[in-house]
């Protein structure tokens, strides 16, 4: 069983507050050139009306058979599209819990009445959002239970799955799985939490192995009994743990706080991960030396965390955060890159179709993934992963919600305490945070 590095914190739909969108009506629609609209003065100064144009048109991907199964509620991983008509052609009709908990952080903002989440989901009738989002998460719950019904094994979290049939299986090559509402949602929040509830008595009993080691990929006997069965077995496949301090650092606190270990175990965890946490100066084309957190690809993927839980709180931690970002907008004008460095889905073969790697273009579903920078090659995918951790990073993330939980479960103190003590430990001197933010040369879109 794999755990997914962004395992999807849903515990955001039991907080959300009771605010409904009330606007209602036609919206026009926006060129679907739209940045030839805005100059880099105007969104300086006022980008909403930017951002407006970019929901609307990153929302034509939230379409049945494109990013998701309406049947079942379940996330697609996304679309290929024509590369003539840009219209979509096949599907990939997997998905994993990164894919859902990026759905899931987007119904959030929907159900508690965000104009701008509802601008994506239903722009011609904004107060549609709401209901939209609840009714897909109702659809989506029943499609959890039923798995976990016929797939125990899993302890209800969810591998790759295969998710264009009624009834989600296991993909055949994924056995193994990564690792107070308004009065109308209330009943679907409560329902989500049994939910949640039921997995905080199955985290440590597959993933946690003792002495703070956490199993990035773990090999399971039997996927059809249950966690707790005295013939089922979870063993690490490798040596590989989840010890990172990114996106994997939300399992860790998920341990922490409902993984019922010891006071021993707790501290164990983060003893394990300290070696991964390291602090580096970037210093190239006159700008730096900068503090920053080392990573792997150094990918806005990295950051994925600070959308699901309440990091910026910790003044340390939104210091580091900005000195990555000095790096990311600096580093692409010292190397002249026209964007910054992302890790999505290359160009396509167009004489194959087959995409030709990992490391925008847009059509009438928004942005793809990725374009050549002399303009003769583009990614023809429309995935979860590009393009709606901008749209959710947009909204604001659901940190905000979260917070309201773990201060309302008395678990708000604790994780700022430990992620302060973690990052002063390694960020004791930040250099650089009086270099400004780099912006791209303004060219004429005339």
């Amino acid at each position: 069983m794999r755990l997914h590095e962004k395992f999807g914190h849903v515990l955001t739909l039991a907080t959300l507050v009771n605010a409904i969108p009330s606007k209602s009506g036609h919206t026009s629609e926006p060129s679907c050139r739209f940045a030839h609209h805005h100059s880099q003065k105007q969104n300086l100064q006022y980008s909403t009306s930017f951002i407006n144009d970019m929901l609307y048109w990153e929302g034509k991907f939230h379409q049945n058979n494109i990013s998701y199964n309406s049947n079942n509620g379940i996330s697609y991983d996304g679309s290929n599209i024509d590369w003539v008509t840009g219209e979509a052609t096949e599907k990939h009709t997997f998905s994993a819990a990164s894919k859902e908990s990026l759905q899931i952080m987007l119904y959030a903002h929907a159900i508690a009445g965000s104009p701008e989440a509802a601008r994506f989901l239903s722009p011609e009738n904004l107060a549609k959002a709401p209901t939209t989002a609840a009714s897909t998460m109702q659809r989506k719950l029943q499609t959890y239970l039923k798995f976990n019904e016929t797939y125990p094994g899993f302890g209800g979290f969810l591998p790759w799955v295969t998710a264009d049939i009624q009834d989600i299986t296991p993909r055949s090559d994924w056995a193994n799985a990564r690792l107070r509402t308004h009065k109308n949602y209330r009943e679907l929040a409560q329902r989500w939490q049994v939910w949640m509830d039921y997995t905080k008595t199955t985290a440590a009993k597959i993933f946690y192995k003792g002495d703070g080691r956490v199993c990035a990929v773990v090999e399971m006997k039997d996927q059809s009994l249950p966690v707790s069965h005295s013939d089922q077995t979870y063993v690490c496949e490798s040596k590989d743990l989840l010890d990172d301090p990114f996106e994997g650092e939300i399992f860790t606190f998920w341990l922490q706080f409902f993984g019922g270990l010891s006071k021993a175990d707790k501290e164990t965890l983060w003893e394990v991960k300290k070696p991964q946490s390291v602090s580096v100066d970037y210093e190239m084309g006159g700008f730096g030396p900068i503090t920053i957190q080392k990573g792997f690809w150094f990918s806005s993927h990295k950051t994925w965390k600070v959308m699901q839980m309440p990091y910026y709180d910790i003044d340390i931690v939104r210091r580091v955060f900005e000195n990555a970002e000095r790096v990311r907008t600096c580093n692409s004008v010292a190397t002249k890159l026209p964007g910054m460095f992302p890790s999505i889905n290359n160009i396509t073969d167009p004489s194959t179709g087959d995409v030709t790697g990992y490391i925008s273009n847009a059509d009438i579903y928004g942005s793809t993934e990725a374009t050549r920078v002399d303009g003769t090659g583009v990614s023809v995918l429309l995935t979860w992963d590009s393009k709606i951790t901008t749209v959710v990073a947009t909204l604001g993330g659901v940190n905000g919600f979260v917070r309201q939980k773990m201060k309302a479960d008395n678990l708000y103190d604790e994780f700022v305490d430990i992620i302060d003590a973690e990052y002063s430990r390694v960020f004791k001197h930040l250099k650089g945070e009086n270099v400004n933010f780099c912006l791209p040369q303004e060219t004429d879109c005339s």
